[in-house]
């Protein structure tokens, strides 16, 4: 998952209308050339392929998948960032002439939402107070008509200008970094080492059971960076035998990043002989062995973006909904989309998780919708996490008593592909990025990666724990079997973490204040567990 900073968020667009379809019907008959797409490798043969098999091929094919093929898509920083040394440069902000200052600069929206509140202003050397937001329209003024007048400001007369300067420190340290490492992106475990690591494992050491052995399982571990700041966490803050009595796997498909990972935990002795790495997908269950009634951590961090999805479509509102698979065209290289009925089990079983077919809508409603869809008909294109489902339920079979922490993004800026929880399509080109609008366009240089559904999330758990099937018979009274909580990354580490370790020097902190659309899930075995 290519790491971006939030601009302001832009809604999901739905799929043009195409022309009627039948049962079993070719995107060819029914899509613009927008969603036929040339596709260099082989992953896509003569038989044609779910979407989930097709985002799988083209993220972990061996030979032509996106992580399969870039090991150095994920980046490691040589050294932890110095957030306390971050400083924006106050002085260089004073006495400069309006008609070269950026209106930007002055963070216009934050002082016309000032309004009551008085600025201290120096216009040629006299000191004035003037309203934030009239202020905000003088500076607006002079720079529309280019009058030139030479203006300072006390940055300490009002708040969070010190942020306004720490966020451009940061930003530009950022840049220079991607710029000198030529890497992908960086995940924020590696932005914040060891900081958001430690957040993680204050955590687990808030609600662990520590009168057992502690086992944990880290799935899609990365370079390496959690694993290592977790362990280091536990060796300096936990007691000696909770940390001499660890186990750490790492459940990785990549093989170049679970030797990167070898070597990055390698690098403090003793957490070698506590720490492993199991080369494999962690959704197959035949990988995890035999049920394992200890309790245990797993961690997904930035996991759920990158688990395949499929994708349903219907004609309108009230069409049913088709199964989408990808095809050839034949005797070309593009591919195209394949419509067929409802039959894969994973995608019926999500279905009747989201109860798209909800029997108790009113007769009404049904007849009001049937004639709006005849003359507003709007096709519907519906991303379902069928990945995440599957390894859910792997999990609550193999580990049934595991705790978990799960962090990824809740929304993604800039989506083009269509569709509700449509992925984001991008792949990096001479150090910048590119965004595809059409799925199909991964060729396994781009990275697919999806928003995560949080609400959704917290009701597959349960579904996988077995309690979301018991409420269907009514007689059954069974608590639930899984204690949940959803919080956004701010409210999670100033519980669990130290933020104040990643705070610049004018007082802006990324950790919380860039990150506005992650969130952190956690889920934990309740008693009513049979």
């Amino acid at each position: 998952m290519l790491f971006r900073t939030l601009p302001i968020k832009k809604l999901h667009r739905f799929f043009n209308k195409p022309t009627s379809i039948t049962p079993i019907t070719h995107q060819s008959q029914l899509l613009s050339p927008q969603f036929q797409a040339l596709f260099s490798t082989h992953i896509v043969g003569d038989t044609p392929l779910l979407v989930r098999d097709f985002i799988h091929s083209a993220l972990y094919d061996p030979k032509h998948g996106y992580f399969s093929q870039r090991s150095r898509s994920v980046g490691v920083l040589e050294t932890s960032i110095k957030f306390h040394q971050l400083q924006g440069g106050r002085k260089a902000m004073s006495f400069l002439p309006v008609k070269y200052c950026s209106v930007a600069s002055f963070e216009l929206s934050l002082l016309c939402r000032l309004k009551g509140f008085l600025v201290n202003v120096k216009v040629d050397e006299k000191v004035i107070s003037l309203d934030a937001s009239i202020l905000c329209l003088v500076l607006a003024e002079a720079f529309v008509h280019h009058f030139q007048f030479t203006i300072s400001f006390d940055v300490d007369s009002f708040p969070n200008f010190g942020h306004v300067l720490g966020r451009k420190a940061y930003m530009k340290h950022l840049d220079k970094i991607y710029k000198q490492s030529d890497i992908s992106w960086f995940t924020p475990v590696e932005l914040f080492k060891p900081w958001y690591a430690h957040g993680i494992a204050g955590a687990i050491m808030r609600t662990a059971n520590l009168s057992v052995p502690l086992k944990i399982y880290e799935i899609g571990g990365g370079s390496g960076t959690c694993a290592k700041g977790i362990m280091d966490y536990l060796k300096l803050n936990a007691p000696e035998r909770v940390y001499n009595n660890m186990t750490y796997i790492s459940v990785e498909i990549s093989p170049s990043l679970a030797e990167i990972q070898k070597e990055t935990v390698g690098q403090v002795h003793s957490h070698s002989s506590k720490f492993r790495v199991e080369c494999r997908d962690a959704a197959d269950r035949s990988g995890w062995g035999d049920v394992m009634q200890q309790p245990c951590w797993v961690i997904m961090l930035e996991v759920l973006d990158n688990l395949p999805h499929d994708l349903i479509y219907s004609e309108n509102q009230v069409s049913p909904w088709l199964e989408v698979w990808v095809e050839k065209q034949h005797d070309r290289e593009a591919l195209s989309e394949l419509y067929k009925p409802l039959n894969d089990p994973l995608i019926t079983c999500f279905i009747e998780i989201m109860e798209f077919d909800k029997s108790h809508t009113t007769q009404s409603s049904s007849l009001l919708t049937n004639i709006w869809s005849k003359v507003c008909p709007k096709p519907r294109r519906c991303w379902l996490p069928t990945g995440c489902l599957k390894l859910l339920d792997v999990l609550h079979e193999a580990v049934p008593k595991m705790s978990l922490i799960a962090s990824d993004f809740s929304f993604l800026p800039d989506v083009k592909v269509p569709g509700e929880r449509a992925p984001l399509v991008s792949t990096k080109k001479d150090g910048r990025s590119k965004d595809y609008s059409n799925y199909l366009d991964a060729k396994g240089d781009a990275d697919i990666f999806f928003p995560t559904d949080f609400w959704l999330l917290e009701r597959i758990d349960h579904y996988c724990s077995g309690w979301l099937k018991m409420q269907k018979d009514k007689s059954s009274k069974q608590g639930k079997k899984r204690r949940t909580i959803t919080l956004d990354t701010c409210s999670f580490m100033e519980e669990f973490g130290l933020p104040a370790k990643t705070r610049t020097k004018d007082g802006y902190n990324p950790l919380l204040d860039d990150f506005k659309n992650t969130k952190f899930y956690l889920s934990v075995p309740t008693h009513n567990t049979k």
